[in-house]
């Protein structure tokens, strides 16, 4: 007897969120089937892939394969402006950890600054990550959400601890889209949508960032938490949890000891950077197997393969 695909197409689908402006701007989520099932149905968008640039980047991307490709450059929009050759990138995200207050603490003038010179540079979608103080990041938000207002960029990301203030001025008061932060659990990941949703924000200006790790570090946590919110809301037809998902890897997978210990202190290991590498990979196909519509990369070796992954499965 010849097999018989049944097809599973759910009633409800994932939030559409446009990130960007002009022929540049990107869509992500849309869709009403599970990750890669485009055998149930084509996917409305392809998950997407964003390029993290560090504002430490010119001293802390010391890789070869990094300093290679962003040889030459000599300032962050420099480098933005680089990062957009990459072969399936669709965002360019600025991750700005030096203004952590117990770090760098580069000033929110600096940033934004640094923010403008990149939006001037650029033409694909800015996202905008901070550094995960919550008085810092609220202030940094806001003063760049108010120096890009016009250019439709994400900012990663709200918590429940800033999100009133973060969501104020970011999405009400300058039509900016804004990250809901919550840490592996589908509950909190709920909640925090709802609030942010009563306070006035739109659906269709929320992305979720539920959490995430580097493989082997809890990951069962995370892709748990990515099933059940993908199946709460397709299958259920949760509209708290239908926003799409935006999983920051880069920022994971670079700084567990797989990535950073040397070849010279355990040999049997193998390259350093390279072990960066299929970590980062291995991170994002497992996240966007399991529900992110989006995912942010650093190495444009494993951002080639991601890229790869997507185009041959969605």
């Amino acid at each position: 007897m010849p097999y018989q695909l049944k097809k599973k197409v759910y009633n409800a689908s994932i939030n559409t969120v446009e990130l960007g402006t002009g022929d540049k701007a990107v869509k992500i989520g849309g869709n009403n089937t599970l990750p890669f099932y485009s055998f149930d149905a084509p996917a409305e968008n392809k998950q997407k892939i964003g390029v993290e640039i560090s504002d430490l980047a010119l001293e802390t991307y010391t890789q070869k394969g990094l300093a290679d490709f962003y040889a030459g450059c000599d300032s962050i929009e420099a480098m933005a402006v680089k990062a957009q050759e990459l072969p399936g990138v669709s965002m360019i995200v600025l991750h700005f950890e030096g203004a952590d207050p117990n770090g760098r603490n580069r000033s929110v003038e600096e940033c934004v600054a640094t923010a403008k010179a990149v939006a001037e540079k650029v033409t694909m979608p800015i996202v905008v990550m901070g550094c995960k103080n919550v008085e810092k990041d609220a202030e940094l938000f806001a003063k760049i959400s108010e120096a890009l207002a016009g250019k439709n960029i994400l900012v990663l990301s709200a918590r429940q601890e800033n999100y009133k203030t973060v969501g104020a001025s970011a999405a009400l008061a300058y039509n900016q889209k804004v990250g809901a932060e919550s840490a592996d659990d589908i509950n909190l990941a709920k909640q925090l949508n709802t609030v942010m949703t009563q306070l006035g924000i739109p659906a269709g200006s929320i992305v979720m960032q539920p959490g995430c790790a580097a493989a082997g570090y809890g990951f069962e946590y995370v892709i748990s938490t990515l099933d059940r919110i993908k199946a709460a809301a397709l299958g259920a037809s949760d509209t708290q949890l239908q926003m799409p998902i935006i999983t920051p890897i880069s920022t994971e997978t670079w700084g567990v000891k797989e990535s950073t210990l040397p070849e010279s202190e355990d040999p049997e290991w193998g390259d350093a950077e390279e072990r960066g590498i299929q970590m980062e990979i291995t991170t994002a196909a497992a996240c966007l197997a399991s529900g992110s519509d989006a995912v942010i990369m650093r190495h444009p070796a494993a951002i080639a393969a991601i890229s790869q992954m997507i185009d041959e499965l969605a």
